[in-house]
């Protein structure tokens, strides 16, 4: 163990080489707990972090600099345009739906082998899908320019028709399907702001059109296939999810914000002064709300009540259903709901008998709580750290996945189109315009990605370090500075962690986050490859993945635990990361069978309580997105899943932010328990009375779980 660490940690000067105790003039505070022999560590690291911030704030400015969020939600114009958009040409402000004009474009673009792509199909942006005439025969015209003397609100006005004010070589070339005005023909209705057709021509309008002399129109139902597989594309669903997230911020200001941290200062309250019913009220609370959240899983997903989810933008007809992977994900992520609502349910009764166990380890830190006070306060501060840093990251996240170039078609297609600039036909200019990403934007936003990851986990070991050299101060303080406790701990806590630990805290966040983000490649790579290898995958191979994921998850789960008892011995002793982590494994080793069953439990307790936030965030989330704002034309959201998912997610983190207080405090003092007794031959010192209790009861709480 590299000798005893009461000298650094306790009030034994003579043990540290006859130096002098650190206490101060007045004998002072939590300065002189914890000596102050130390220096910064994990230097490099430090820079590091600190190069890496300098790497996510250039990215985040590419993605500024280039993206437009309105990318994400609305289609382009045969002009490059995005609808909805004020700089467009003309202004396309409330034109946010895409349209096709020329269905024979689109069913030829259906076709196998054709050389025509959807991305070349003439499209404008209109206030809303045209419906065919029920007498007549309506027409849909480019914007108005060059002879046409219409403003664009006049053309609005006028259902986007003024076939009456074209001259004849401009009919002509509009009955061969040239334009400036195409015939609607087939129904539409609004499915994510593009125009799918519905492949039931309008026997009337048609009637007309050949009237009138027209070319002949397919009625292939590719023409319905067509534009569906363009809107339901894995890229498009991808945009709309991260659309989501700009439209609903205020869902996950309330839910994943203000409501987690309201929830979290109460339960730590109520640790406080109801710690004994603190896990049965987890338990139960936990169960009621799983249930709850998958309810609202299977209303949405239409499996139970009259309110599913709807791909359709505004009304439609209710004899037409049209289908969309955000239906489908959201009925697998009911399935997945349903499973982990039956698995938690068994594992609620399963440990009903430990969770007496739970209470004494609670004690402990209520008792903590309780001395320094301070500790139900302090979360706040990396609380508005973290939601500072989270609200510069979703915004530089939609930029980043908007930043591609909008750049023309290289098409080899021969079409051509009336030219209301030129006045005549224009055969040169048939390619239409498209999103481009290069490499380097998808490295941008993994980078990113990675980039959050870091930083929550950095600012998280921040909060939990401050946390454990306030509880050891606590613990070899011993009662006798009681009365400078309560604050002056956390204060001096927090000083030498931005003084000399902070590089040990920033590479103790990579690493757990560099394995993480291995176990995401390592899946992303098992996925594609089992994409393209057609034959089924050998009995060999299945197991080879399944062993080598689950070792990864067992070395995660290893580097997370051994991460917070290091923090701890880097609060108590300053030393760097790794020599942290041995004497911390060193200490848990030698104490494994007396502290074991002390600690899991209580682990347990306060993971279910984490996850009662998260998912009363979840639940909220749900109500606030099935409001009418959600649903409205303008303000629609593709699906409620992965709103729901981040409001979660930033709920539990929050959680984690203010319940560490009772783990980190829970396991600062075994871990100085641990130490004190090796120091004192098995007979702990310094320990409160309160603990000692608490290890003198295991065996019979254990006796008692445990049954006959």
């Amino acid at each position: 163990m590299g000798g005893p660490l009461g000298a650094i940690i306790g009030r034994n000067p003579s043990a540290a080489g006859g130096g002098e105790d650190e206490l101060g003039p007045g004998g002072g505070g939590g300065d002189g707990i914890i000596r102050h022999d130390r220096r910064c560590r994990d230097l490099a690291f430090l820079v590091l972090f600190a190069g890496f911030w300098v790497a996510m704030i250039v990215n985040s400015s590419f993605g500024f600099n280039q993206g437009n969020p309105l990318r994400l939600t609305y289609g382009l114009d045969y002009k490059g345009n995005i609808c909805g958009s004020r700089h467009g040409d003309p202004n396309l402000h409330e034109l946010d739906v895409r349209y096709w004009m020329n269905p024979n474009q689109v069913y030829q673009s259906g076709v196998k082998d054709n050389k025509i792509d959807i991305a070349d199909a003439k499209a404008i942006c209109l206030m809303e899908c045209p419906i065919p005439a029920v007498d007549g025969l309506n027409f849909v015209c480019d914007y108005p320019e060059g002879d046409i003397r219409l403003s664009v609100d006049d053309w609005i006005d006028r259902d986007y028709d003024y076939f009456e004010f074209l001259t004849p070589d401009m009919r002509n070339s509009s009955l061969q399907l040239q334009g400036p005005c195409y015939p609607v023909i087939f129904p539409s209705v609004n499915v994510y702001w593009s125009c799918q057709f519905i492949a039931r021509a309008s026997n009337v309008s048609l009637k007309h059109w050949q009237q009138m002399g027209g070319v002949n129109i397919d009625e292939n139902i590719l023409i319905d296939k067509t534009i569906h597989n363009v809107i339901n594309s894995k890229s498009a669903v991808l945009k709309r999810y991260v659309a989501d997230i700009g439209k609903s911020w205020p869902v996950l200001i309330v839910c994943g914000g203000l409501l987690p941290l309201f929830l979290s200062a109460i339960w730590l309250l109520m640790i406080r002064y109801f710690v004994a019913a603190m896990p049965w009220i987890t338990v139960v609370l936990f169960n009621a709300l799983i249930i709850s959240v998958t309810m609202f899983c299977y209303i949405k997903a239409g499996w139970l009540g009259n309110d599913p989810l709807t791909v359709v933008i505004g009304e439609s007809d209710p004899y037409v259903h049209i289908s969309g992977r955000e239906i489908s994900h959201l009925h697998a992520a009911t399935v997945a709901m349903t499973v982990i609502m039956i698995i938690a349910f068994l594992c609620s009764i399963a440990i009903i008998r430990r969770i007496l166990i739970a209470t004494p380890v609670l004690k402990v830190a209520a008792k903590v709580i309780g001395e320094v006070q301070a500790l139900i306060i302090f979360p706040v501060v990396p609380y508005f750290i973290l939601a500072i840093f989270y609200m510069f990251w979703f915004s530089a996240t939609l930029h980043l996945f908007s930043s591609g170039q909008v750049l023309r078609n290289d098409c080899n297609t021969d079409c051509c189109s009336y030219d209301l600039k030129l006045g005549k036909v224009n055969c040169d200019n048939c390619c239409g315009y498209s999103m481009h990403y290069t490499p380097h934007i998808g490295v941008a936003i993994l980078f990113h990605l990675f980039g959050c990851y870091w930083a929550t986990q950095f600012f998280i070991a921040c909060s939990s370090t401050v946390i454990a050299g306030s509880v050891a101060s606590y613990y070899w303080a011993r009662g006798e500075l009681s009365h400078d406790i309560p604050f002056a701990t956390v204060i001096s806590s927090l000083r030498r962690l931005l003084r000399y630990s902070l590089g040990s805290v920033a590479i103790g966040s990579l690493v757990v986050s560099a394995v993480e983000w291995v176990r995401f490649i390592l899946e992303c790579l098992r996925r594609k490859l089992k994409l393209v290898d057609s034959a089924q995958e050998s009995f060999f191979g299945k197991m080879t993945s399944s062993s080598s994921q689950c070792c990864l998850g067992c070395i995660d789960w290893t580097l997370k635990s051994v991460n917070r008892n290091a923090y701890i011995m880097i609060a108590i002793t300053g030393k760097g990361f790794f020599k942290a982590s041995v004497l911390a494994t060193g200490l848990i080793m030698n104490n494994i069978l007396r502290i074991g069953k002390v600690n899991v439990i209580g682990d347990v307790i306060l993971f279910l309580g984490k996850l009662c936030v998260s998912l009363l965030c979840a639940l909220f989330a749900f109500l606030m997105l099935d409001s009418h704002k959600y649903k409205s034309v303008y303000n629609k959201i593709s699906s409620p899943l992965f709103p729901v998912l981040v409001s979660w997610g930033l709920g539990y983190i929050v959680a984690k932010l203010f319940f560490q207080v009772v783990e980190m405090s829970i396991d600062t003092i075994i871990l100085s328990f641990c130490q004190d007794s090796e120091e004192h031959q098995g007979n702990a010192q310094y320990a409160p009375s309160i603990l000692m209790e608490t290890m003198d009861e295991q065996s019979e709480l254990q006796r008692l779980t445990q049954g006959p």
